[in-house]
């Protein structure tokens, strides 16, 4: 396509509210450009090195040829793509889907098929449930019910939960013992029909998630999700036989060869691609179409920025086998004068987009005003000092 060669890659890591955000632009020789955000966001140099390094590779090149530019990167350096060249060939990809959909006027959806629903459902992360609380304190599983009934009556269908910690430290079985007690407040409280999202977030030894999974099935979550780690399935196939209770895993997995036996042997019932980690929208639309052939549906992991959003939402709206969007951050609420247009947002929910591309606007100005600090998750830790999982 006339006018698509790309000219430039920057990496802008940038300081928002409680996260690290790295958004990347390409730009072509029309003045077009695309925006895309890259995963591992408390790793932001690395991210900035490997766009550097991939800059040598793709500058010059047709931004149009997305899946060949994608292949060019996952396999041109001999060995596979990991999480940090990953990461940042997603924020790539995007970008490049950005652009074309600028170039041709249209969302990116209307790229990947078409649009398959009015709206896009979303979930929020409920503070109350982070709360530093014991279970013997009826104040801190009230305010949690509380929140939760905010977020119902504004609009809300789906609400998460996870385990907390206390000052630090993760008692597996403690943990898991203090989540299902608000696990039922929380059904008693919003009742049946409202949906009930619980991130064991691999924090929890496997066989205490286990125990949870079948304890917890009588109030119906929607799923638990990551009740272990991603590095051995097997934990996995024993779950699927001695609980009910519907799956979800995948946001720590790199690309569709990392989903496969999830897949194959239907282990889970949701995948949790990350396109920002997992390849992108290329990648993540190859992964739903898989899903699709075992009845897996897609909520798409979204712990990032707006423009992770605004990739996940375009998805969202291509496939038929989605189910929920993550939303840790409604929109306008997170660098607003960054990223000052942004997809339509109401009552829980996104509307079709109808700008071209993603539909986001990037400010690279405003941009400069948030400069990045080095953080890092929570390192929690058990009982006796021990690193726990995070």
């Amino acid at each position: 396509m006339p006018g698509m060669t790309i000219t430039d890659i920057q990496c802008f890591p940038m300081q928002a509210p409680g996260r690290t955000i790295v958004v990347v632009a390409v730009d072509t020789e029309s003045g077009i450009s695309g925006v895309g955000e890259a995963g591992l966001q408390r790793r932001p140099m690395a991210i900035a090195g490997a766009v550097e390094s991939l800059k040598r590779v793709l500058i010059g090149q047709d931004a149009s040829r997305i899946e060949h530019l994608w292949q060019t990167v996952f396999r041109g350096g001999f060995y596979p793509a990991d999480r940090i060249i990953g990461s940042t060939l997603a924020a790539i990809d995007i970008a490049l889907w950005d652009i074309k959909g600028k170039v041709l006027d249209v969302p990116v959806y209307e790229l990947l098929g078409g649009r398959c629903r009015d709206r896009i459902e979303c979930y929020p992360h409920i503070p109350a449930s982070g709360l530093n609380a014991k279970t013997d304190n009826p104040s801190s599983i009230a305010t949690m019910v509380e929140e939760c009934q905010r977020a119902v009556a504004d609009g809300w269908r789906f609400i998460r939960l996870a385990p907390i910690d206390r000052e630090g430290v993760i008692e597996s079985g403690a943990a898991v013992r203090e989540l299902l007690q608000k696990v039922a407040a929380v059904r008693e409280g919003v009742g049946p029909d409202v949906e009930i999202l619980i991130d064991l977030h691999t924090r929890v030894d496997p066989v205490d998630a286990i125990w949870f999974c079948r304890a917890v099935e009588p109030y119906r979550p929607f799923f638990i999700e990551d009740p272990f780690r991603s590095e051995n399935p097997e934990p996995y196939r024993r779950l699927r036989q001695l609980s009910s209770v519907p799956i979800a895993a995948g946001e720590q997995l790199a690309n569709k060869w990392e989903f496969r036996i999830l897949i194959e042997e239907e282990l889970i019932d949701f995948a949790r691609i990350d396109l920002c980690i997992a390849g992108g929208i290329s990648e993540a639309k190859k992964i739903a179409g898989w899903a699709e052939a075992h009845y897996i549906e897609v909520v798409p992991h979204n712990p990032l920025g707006p423009v992770s959003t605004a990739a996940g939402v375009q998805l969202g709206m291509a496939i038929n086998n989605f189910a929920v969007q993550e939303l840790p951050w409604v929109p306008g609420t997170m660098l607003p004068d960054v990223f000052p247009v942004q997809p339509p947002f109401a009552q829980g929910c996104f509307l079709p987009p109808t700008l071209p591309g993603i539909g986001i606007e990037f400010d690279r100005e405003a941009a400069k005003a948030h400069p990045f600090e080095f953080t890092e998750p929570p390192h929690f830790k058990r009982r006796d000092g021990s690193f726990a999982n995070q």
